[in-house]
Formats: structure tokens, C-alpha cells, sequence
């Protein structure tokens, strides 16, 4: 399976992104699609997750309430809507794939290439 992140780029503070994962093979129910995130001499963390036959999603403490992660089952696409970005939440950001829910990047088996979100003061 091939992820294909798109979406990021340089906002102000304040502002939103909507980062866009497009899977090459069709994402089953039992799928997780997840997002990750690495900053610079940090080592990568969970953002965010959704079960791709529930919808159930998850998110990190840092991003809850200003991210939404969801599917588009159609185009095999998860997304995620990232609003009032802060400086700290530059990263680069990867999506994933895992068989079953979890937030450490040992159970995903498939990664996107990234994205890089720069947020400015």
C-alpha cells in the first residue's frame, strides 16, 4: 500500500490547514488510518487516529479540540482539518496505516511520505 500526504504548507498562527492522505489500495474497515507528526530533533508522535469501519477517532492531547480527522471513503482519503495552528505544531506530518488501534508508530505498517506544516508567530 502507498500513502500520499498533501496539504501542508507556511500559515500564520491563528490560521488552518486540511492535510489530505490518499491510500493506492482500498482501506478496510478493520484499518486505522493514523497521523503522525516529527519536529526537528524530536522523535515522531500520534496526532491523531480514526478506525476506518466505525469512524471512531482519537487525538493527541495537544491537538484535541483543534483537529479533525476523518474519512472519505470514496477516494480511499483520510483527512485531517487543523485549525488556530500554533508555532509549535510545526512538523512534519505523516499518515499510516495500522491493523488495529494504536498511537505508537512500532504497529503502523505503512507511511506516507509527509507533509511539512510550518506555522509562524
Amino acid at each position: 500500500v502507498q500513502l500520499q500526504a498533501s496539504g501542508g504548507g507556511l500559515v500564520q498562527a491563528g490560521g488552518s490547514l486540511r492535510l489530505s492522505c490518499a491510500a493506492s489500495e482500498r482501506i478496510y474497515s478493520s484499518n486505522v488510518m493514523g497521523w503522525f507528526r516529527q519536529a526537528p530533533g524530536k522523535e515522531r508522535e500520534f496526532v491523531a487516529a480514526i478506525r476506518w469501519g466505525t469512524g471512531r477517532s482519537y487525538y493527541a492531547d495537544s491537538v484535541k479540540g483543534r483537529s479533525t480527522i476523518s474519512s472519505d471513503k470514496a477516494e480511499n482519503t483520510v483527512l485531517m482539518q487543523m485549525n488556530s495552528l500554533k508555532p509549535e505544531d510545526t512538523a512534519v506530518y505523516y499518515c499510516a496505516m495500522a491493523k488495529s488501534y494504536s498511537r505508537d508508530v512500532r504497529e503502523y505498517d505503512y507511511w506516507g511520505q509527509g507533509t511539512q506544516v510550518t506555522v509562524s508567530s
